[in-house]
C-alpha cells in the first residue's frame, strides 16, 4: 500500500537531541506531528518508525529514540502530497526548521502543539484539502498493527 502519513509523537520532557549530522536541536515537551510519505510501502515504513531497534537513518529516527508514538493517520495515494501537507501544518503550528525536509524546499516536516487533538484535527483537514481520505493506524502495546475501522 502506497501513501502519505502523519505520525503522532509525544515527548514527555524537553530535550536537546542531536539529529544526524545536523547540530543538536531543542525539542519542547508536547505533541508532534511528522509528515512523511511511503510510496514504496506504507505499512513497512510505519512499522519501522514504531520499531525501537533500528539503524538511525532519517531525522525522525533520532527523535523517536527519545519519544513515543502510538498512532498515525494516513491516506492511500500514489500522489506526492507530503509537501502540501507540510505547508498546511506550517501555517498553523510551530516547527523545527528543516527537520525531515532535506530533500525538498519545505520549512519542516515536524510540527509541534501542546495538544495532540489539535494536530489530529488539522491532519484530517489537511488530507481532505488534498482530496484524499484519511484513515487511522495504531500501534498497540503488543507491538502489532491494527487498522482502525473508522475513517476520519
Amino acid at each position: 500500500m502506497r501513501g502519505c502519513y502523519v505520525l503522532f509523537i509525544t515527548l514527555s520532557d524537553p530535550k536537546t537531541i542531536s539529529v544526524g549530522r545536523r547540530s543538536a536541536a531543542e525539542f519542547a515537551a508536547g505533541e508532534y506531528a511528522y509528515v512523511g510519505s511511503a510510496l514504496g510501502g506504507l505499512e513497512a515504513r510505519l512499522c519501522r518508525h514504531w520499531r525501537k531497534e533500528k539503524r538511525l537513518h532519517w531525522h525522525i529516527d533520532y527523535l523517536l529514540r527519545e519519544a513515543s508514538s502510538e498512532k498515525a493517520i494516513f491516506a492511500r495515494t500514489c500522489e506526492h502530497i507530503e509537501c502540501q501537507l507540510a505547508r498546511f501544518f506550517s501555517e498553523r503550528f510551530s516547527f523545527i526548521p528543516r527537520f525531515g525536509a532535506s530533500d525538498c524546499q519545505c520549512c519542516s516536516h515536524l510540527f509541534w502543539s501542546p495538544d495532540q487533538e489539535d494536530l489530529v484535527t488539522a491532519t484530517r483537514a489537511a488530507f481532505r484539502a488534498c482530496g484524499v481520505k484519511p484513515e487511522i493506524l495504531t500501534h498497540s502495546v503488543k507491538k502489532t498493527l491494527t487498522y482502525g475501522r473508522n475513517s476520519y
